[in-house]
């Protein structure tokens, strides 16, 4: 039997009216390649990860599975600030949804999949070097623990596609609960459509938030639930240092799920203003802006629901004012425990501000900076964590201010370095290491991407001959760029 063919489909988002989706056919891939499986995600739908014939068949478009009713989702979104009425899946498919042994539904979202009604003046494929980056990033957020779609496998091909020069088609099979958005919603309130709005918020609450579909306040509920999930979401993205890039309304996932890996990157050099994507002229997306954008896109959502919560402004006024409160709190928790601050302090934020203010002066690595902190020693030298700062003196202030603050917590050196390291990687996906991949892969040499698979799978882990992975990145690296179109 092929590969997916015994996977229990379970389709139901094809069956709402055909004004959701568009029904298309995957386009096969030229001479497709089978360049990485990711065995976890293949163990989470039962799937063999070693069947590699079965699935390159099915993630180059080559076979649909036997069950699986492939569709483009349809949505709208604010792209920039600026409303787009009609998006969608451009490029993209949702092949079917299938239940696992556990009874879990999972989506399986084709990407690269071909021309679809909203490819607008775009082919409908993926470029390698953005599937590699997506690939990667995915599972690099769910081993840091952060909500995030996954991606089964990813597959390389001779199809010619052109971007800013002629590059090679790719997919990659992505998984996730749902791949409902804040525009999906959008789109049918600008249209007026509200009985198709209320039929897509009774799908999502049903499917996923069924403790809610027999509540009369249910569509208030469904708001709040999202509201938090997406404040608490961005509160890890600032907490590892994580840039989305493009936190556009059709980018922003109803399940609070990282959605749509683009021009991402992670905090290197700190600064708070960092804009990782080179097309944000304006910094709209900058590193310190993600907050607020978490907030202005739920009072989007809070828009577009706003016929299903009796147009009262006040009642949706309400809800998004607890997105700061579930925003601060969670960040507050996330920072003090990479700082070994297990019990709140008054002086904690005065502490922390002033580490990051230092940071900010001496572009002090983020990453590299919280790992070395593991081993912080009050009293002690520690040398490896004041060579990153210029301004040694003020470190060493805040040293002392650290180590007084330590000495009132109740758990014992070993214990604290211990938790630190659990919540501090030290190795996330830099920019210079997905070039690399990029780099070997385009020549035909595709081992580095399962090398760093595995390494991001388990970025706490203690990788001693990939040590060179968790420095400083090279000084080449700061001329990398990325855009929309990476």
């Amino acid at each position: 039997m092929p590969c997916f063919d015994h996977l229990t489909f379970d389709n139901h988002y094809s069956q709402l009216p055909d004004c959701f989706y568009s029904k298309v056919t995957p386009q096969a891939l030229e001479n497709p390649r089978l360049v990485s499986v990711n065995a976890g995600v293949a163990h989470l739908l039962g799937l063999d990860p070693e069947d590699h014939e079965g699935i390159l068949t099915v993630t180059a478009g080559k076979h649909v599975p036997a069950g699986a009713d492939p569709l483009a989702m349809v949505y709208a979104g604010h792209q920039f600030g600026v409303y787009v009425p009609r998006l969608g899946d451009g490029r993209a498919l949702l092949l079917g949804e299938v239940r696992n042994h556990q009874g879990e539904k999972w989506d399986l979202h084709l990407k690269g999949s071909g021309h679809t009604p909203y490819s607008r003046q775009g082919d409908g494929r993926a470029v390698l070097r953005s599937s590699i980056r997506e690939y990667l990033c995915s599972e690099a957020m769910h081993g840091l623990g952060i909500p995030t779609t996954r991606a089964l496998c990813l597959v390389d091909s001779d199809t010619p596609v052109l971007r800013e020069r002629k590059e090679r088609g790719a997919a990659i099979l992505r998984v996730a609960q749902s791949h409902v958005r804040f525009g999906t919603f959008e789109y049918f309130y600008y249209r007026n459509r509200h009985a198709e709005l209320k039929q897509l918020a009774d799908f999502v609450i049903a499917e996923h938030f069924p403790a809610f579909a027999n509540e009369a306040d249910c569509y208030e509920r469904f708001f709040r639930e999202v509201v938090k999930r997406t404040a608490e979401m961005i509160a890890q993205w600032q907490a590892v240092g994580f840039c989305h890039g493009v936190m556009n309304t059709d980018n922003m996932s109803i399940l609070g799920l990282t959605l749509d890996y683009g021009p991402f990157g992670f905090m290197e050099a700190f600064d708070a203003g960092h804009i990782c994507n080179h097309s944000d002229y304006q910094g709209r997306y900058a590193f310190n802006q993600q907050p607020d954008i978490g907030y202005w896109n739920c009072a989007c959502l809070g828009q577009a629901l706003s016929p299903l919560l009796n147009n009262d402004v006040d009642r949706i006024k309400g809800i998004l004012a607890q997105y700061p409160d579930d925003f601060a709190a969670h960040y507050s928790l996330l920072i003090r425990q990479k700082a070994g601050l297990t019990v709140p302090h008054e002086s904690d934020s005065r502490l922390l501000d002033g580490l990051f203010t230092l940071m900010q002066q001496s572009r002090t690595d983020y990453t590299l900076f919280f790992q070395r902190l593991c081993d912080f020693v009050p009293d002690g030298d520690n040398a490896l964590l004041k060579e990153l700062f210029v301004d040694r003196k003020a470190f060493d202030l805040w040293c002392q201010d650290y180590g007084v603050r330590l000495a009132q917590e109740p758990v014992s050196q070993v214990d604290r370095k211990s938790a630190m390291k659990q919540v501090n990687p030290k190795y996330i996906l830099r920019n210079y290491m997905a070039q690399i991949v990029i780099d070997q892969a385009e020549a035909g040499d595709y081992s580095e991407v399962n090398t760093i698979l595995a390494l991001l799978s388990n970025p706490f882990s203690d990788w001693k001959q990939y040590e060179a992975y968790a420095g400083l990145p090279p000084d080449w690296s700061t001329s990398l760029e990325v855009s929309c179109s990476s």
